[in-house]
């Protein structure tokens, strides 16, 4: 596990990681940032994690940057871990395709946040591939989701982050139950897609299950 004793993890990323944790779910929402913290408490009491839920709903690679500096660099965490990708990549199908961020932006701007708190607070990095909930592989939106993933894998491996395989998992859960058990729109999931991500992020850092 490659966590230490009290150290901070922020969860940035939007909808997906955002999880009504602004509402009714506050502060760590009800999805698979909160499953996480419940399994990590559960299973390393004596670390004395601290969980930060810093998800916004709608946000792209844009707006994480604007909220970057109070959202990450401020909260002087040890780790950062982040979901961004769908919103970037959804509204280029969407009447938000004004708002669709092209692959060479996303990949300079993630890359650029990530300089900027390994700089300033020497974090390190847990990346989630953005993902769609579609089995279909030559399915246009589901094409240019693994675009914006392979950016995603390049930026771990340069940055000797955690990588979070969630389209993998999607994958796999898919061969035996269908895209609309997991999701209703290809990319929101509930308790069991939640579950599933919360899953792989710990097989990511290292959980012993």
């Amino acid at each position: 596990m490659i966590f230490g004793q009290h150290h901070r993890i922020v969860f940035m990323g939007d909808s997906i990681t955002d999880a009504d944790r602004r509402g009714a779910a506050a502060p760590y929402g009800n999805g698979y940032v909160n499953t996480v913290r419940n399994f990590m408490i559960a299973r390393y009491p004596q670390h004395n994690l601290t969980f930060i839920n810093k998800g916004v709903g709608g946000d792209t690679v844009r707006q994480l940057a604007m909220r970057w500096e109070a959202d990450v660099i401020r909260e002087r965490s040890q780790w950062v871990s982040v979901m961004i990708g769908a919103n970037d990549v959804w509204r280029h199908f969407t009447y938000n395709a004004r708002e669709a961020v092209p692959v060479g932006e996303f990949q300079s701007t993630l890359r650029a946040l990530l300089q900027r708190a390994r700089q300033a607070i020497k974090a390190n990095f847990v990346l989630m591939q953005p993902y769609a909930v579609i089995a279909d592989v030559n399915h246009p939106m589901r094409q240019l989701m693994a675009l914006y993933g392979g950016v995603v894998e390049g930026l771990a491996v340069e940055f000797g982050a955690a990588l979070v395989r969630t389209q993998a998992a999607f994958d796999q859960a898919m061969q035996s139950l269908p895209e609309s058990f997991w999701s209703p729109d290809q990319i929101h999931v509930g308790a069991q897609g939640h579950t599933l991500l919360a899953q792989a992020w710990l097989r990511a850092v290292g959980y012993d299950f």
